[in-house]
């Protein structure tokens, strides 16, 4: 039984634009076939490690994730805004080729002109998962479904990496998780882009 919180990043399933390659943003698409397969598997997976709060962006490709889980575990899912994705402005519905071929210098910076400054993202992603910790007992287990670049936004944060160099965390796969735990006053990233169960690992491993 862990002593300290531990914090569980979970990404969406599959949509029918993420096969497309199109920026989806805050559009409320829908997970495909595959994304509602790969959410029923990994919900009782997920269960096994019992979640003491789930908190879930309300776009519904992560609501209809999140709900596999809370079925399996029995835990009542909780919704909260602040977990929504980067909001992409005109990019929303584009393809990767199609923004690189009309914003070549912005696309490379992820430098949306009317979209949601980065910092602003990290900012309330930061805000909503300090909401669903304090609802979590002090060694429990709090799960934030979200999306990818929101959620890497949100794990830099959490580590003390600046916004800026968010890109030395690897992307999530849909549906696959990582897990903060805290340790004194920081936070270490126990697992990264995860897709099976976390081995135990002892945290004074290397004291």
């Amino acid at each position: 039984m862990s002593e300290t919180p531990r914090v569980l990043f979970w990404r969406h399933g599959r949509t029918s634009w993420n096969v497309e390659n199109r920026f989806q943003g805050q559009t409320d698409i829908e997970l495909d076939p595959v994304g509602h397969a790969q959410a029923e598997r990994a919900g009782p997976l997920l269960a096994a490690l019992g979640p003491d709060v789930i908190v879930s962006s309300d776009l519904k490709r992560t609501a209809d994730t999140a709900a596999y889980l809370g079925r399996a575990c029995g835990v009542t899912v909780e919704y909260d805004k602040g977990l929504r994705e980067r909001y992409g402005g005109s990019w929303e519905g584009l393809t990767r080729d199609e923004l690189a071929e009309r914003w070549p210098i912005e696309h490379a910076r992820m430098d949306i002109p009317d979209g949601e400054n980065i910092a602003e993202v990290g900012d309330r992603m930061h805000a909503a998962v300090a909401r669903g910790l304090r609802r979590t007992p002090a060694a429990g287990l709090l799960v934030v479904v979200s999306h990818g670049a929101a959620m890497r936004v949100a794990l830099a944060r959490m580590l003390g990496v600046p916004d800026e160099r968010r890109e030395i965390l690897g992307p999530l796969s849909n549906c696959c998780w990582s897990i903060l735990q805290r340790r004194g006053n920081h936070w270490r990233l126990m697992e990264h882009n995860a897709a099976s169960l976390p081995e135990p690992v002892v945290l004074s491993d290397d004291t």
